[in-house]
């Protein structure tokens, strides 16, 4: 099972040899392809083999570039994840749009639900019971909107009353960025189970390729939000995205077992998967920081 977060930061040419990626820089690295779950190219003069880049898609290797000011831009993305994928491309098309509503709704109370505990942490109890008080009036697709009621809430008692979303400043770069990281892993593993990022349950961006990936990663928002507020930001340089790039590494609980976040991304979407094609949201598994008593 693959599971290393591999960062590329210096300049260097990347090649494939028996199985390996071998990194040839100052020194001459090897790295077994099966362990690698996710690739980041933070110097853009970074160089290729085709022969790697085939090999990494096959073996679906998560691969993103980032620019000049080591932001990510771009990902390597397969045509195909599943050797069935045009099967749960159909199935896909048809999920039931009550189906769809219901399992948004209980995303979304899931992420309220995980934003409540995390201010309840910070001795945030009033804002945290405001907004857990909002999961008895979400309705299907959420229509009233509670998402976006907490969300103010929420930020504002996390990261203080003058924080807004679109502010520019090194919390957004944090939270961005650590986003940005937790898309790319959803993008991997919905493109893996042979369903399209494009076609959301929820979003409908004709501009997004990813409104699936929105929709899903809402839960694991929170573990970015904690990261972040733990740095307790003065500059936003390598250690602070690569402590981003860490939170996949970390460990949560899903299914009554232990696993990284990575491993829980995976059960939890082929449980979210599970409850869309046959019609039973109470299939979906959510992870836990601690153990379920």
């Amino acid at each position: 099972m693959s599971w290393r977060t591999v960062v590329i930061t210096t300049r260097c040419k990347l090649d494939l040899k028996m199985d390996y990626m071998v990194v040839r820089g100052e020194d001459t690295k090897r790295i077994f392809l099966d362990e690698i779950a996710m690739l980041l190219i933070e110097n853009p003069a970074v160089s290729f083999t085709g022969c790697l880049l085939e090999a990494l898609v096959e073996k679906k290797i998560r691969v993103v570039f980032c620019n000049e000011k080591r932001s990510p831009i771009a990902e390597l993305a397969p045509y195909y994840g599943s050797y069935d994928c045009s099967r749960k491309i159909k199935a896909q098309i048809a999920w039931s749009e009550t189906t769809k509503g219901t399992v948004w709704a209980d995303i979304i109370s899931e992420k309220i639900r995980k934003q409540s505990d995390f201010l309840k942490e910070l001795k945030k109890e009033k804002e945290a019971e405001l907004i857990r008080s909002y999961l008895g009036q979400i309705e299907l697709y959420d229509t009233t909107n509670r998402e976006g009621h907490a969300a103010k809430v929420y930020f504002n008692a996390v990261f203080g009353m003058g924080f807004t979303r679109s502010d520019e400043c090194l919390t957004n770069a944090a939270l961005n960025y650590g986003y940005g990281i937790m898309l790319s892993a959803f993008n991997r593993e919905i493109t893996a189970c042979g369903y399209l990022t494009q076609l959301g349950i929820f979003h409908s961006n004709m501009f997004n390729y990813y409104n699936l990936s929105c929709d899903l990663m809402e839960p694991f928002r929170i573990l970015v939000d904690r990261t972040v507020k733990n740095m307790e930001l003065t500059s936003f340089e390598s250690r602070e995205k690569h402590a981003l790039w860490n939170i996949l590494n970390d460990y949560v609980y899903i299914g009554h077992t232990k696993q990284t976040v990575l491993n829980a991304i995976k059960l939890y979407l082929r449980s979210v998967f599970d409850a869309l094609n046959d019609n039973d949201s109470s299939e979906i598994k959510f992870y836990f920081l601690q153990k379920e008593k």
